[in-house]
């Protein structure tokens, strides 16, 4: 909920899953069962004043295993997306929405992987970097659109921002893509830069198209023909941003995936109008009564 001001007051997220750990032997308590899924630290936590945080257990005969930057993929998505839905309905921009929580900049307690501490700050430095690249607020033709996201994963700090253009029978393409990463020290700039572009193209892959289905019992997608992950000529250009940094290395080989898909679906609403909350997104948009009806 949001104060009369426009600020942040309270905040419910609700996760139903069946945890990656559930036939992990010795693995038992709900707590310990929970803690894969749902990070109790993850934005906004810190920056809200009343923040509740529930994890539902879904049973379920499926293995399940971790996918690149596991359960920040889905909680990035579900947090991003409607920090965005917020901005808009109380009138506000995206990006200073998301900077009014995040500046300035503050130390916040993280006792999960990547911990021990969030720094708000350098959050609020990727998600400036890439809007300034981008040109964030500046006028754009009918039918295009600017989305942004940003996520702390494993140490690390991603943000993107995506310029779309949708064309009159509602099939998309993704005129410019940024990303930014601040890791702390670099190590090595090169494999750092291939990493981002590699989360951001393994990100994108999933937000378009890539699911698993299950028909009679068996997974349908036994490889990469039904399982297919983007081209190289369906792939847009990638910028990206590496951030100066003289803190210690953090993560680097998953803090690109979270934020992309976000991204892209801010992306189509400021284009459309047309909110997308459910992954994959797919390869067109349907009009917005359309979309209103589903």
């Amino acid at each position: 909920g949001l104060t009369s001001e426009g600020a942040l007051q309270a905040w419910s997220h609700r996760l139903a899953s069946t945890s990656k750990y559930h036939r992990r032997p010795g693995v038992t308590e709900a707590a310990d069962l929970a803690a894969p899924e749902l990070y109790a630290d993850d934005l906004p936590s810190g920056l809200v004043p009343h923040v509740r945080m529930e994890w539902f257990a879904l049973q379920s005969g499926m293995l399940r295993g971790s996918w690149r930057a596991p359960a920040h993929t889905a909680n990035a998505f579900a947090v991003q997306s409607f920090i965005d839905e917020l901005a808009h309905a109380s009138g506000q921009d995206p990006l200073h929405f998301r900077l009014r929580q995040l500046e300035p900049g503050r130390r916040l307690p993280y006792a999960q992987h990547g911990g021990p501490e969030l720094d708000t700050g350098r959050l609020a430095g990727v998600l400036r970097a890439v809007a300034d690249r981008i040109g964030w607020g500046r006028a754009v033709p009918a039918r295009t659109g600017l989305g942004l996201a940003c996520h702390f994963t494993f140490g690390g700090y991603a943000a993107h921002a995506l310029e779309v253009r949708v064309d009159a029978d509602g099939r998309y393409r993704i005129e410019r893509c940024v990303c930014a990463l601040d890791v702390g020290r670099i190590i090595n700039p090169l494999g750092l830069e291939a990493q981002a572009i590699g989360g951001t193209i393994d990100g994108l892959s999933t937000a378009l198209r890539l699911q698993i289905r299950v028909s009679d019992g068996q997974v349908v997608e036994q490889n990469f023909d039904t399982y297919p992950l983007l081209r190289i000529d369906e792939a847009p250009s990638v910028e990206v941003i590496l951030i100066p940094s003289e803190a210690d290395p953090g993560g680097a080989g998953e803090m690109a995936v979270p934020t992309l898909a976000p991204a892209l679906a801010n992306a189509i609403f400021a284009a459309t109008g047309v909110r997308l909350r459910k992954l994959p997104l797919g390869l067109t948009v349907a009009a917005p009564e359309a979309a209103a009806a589903e």
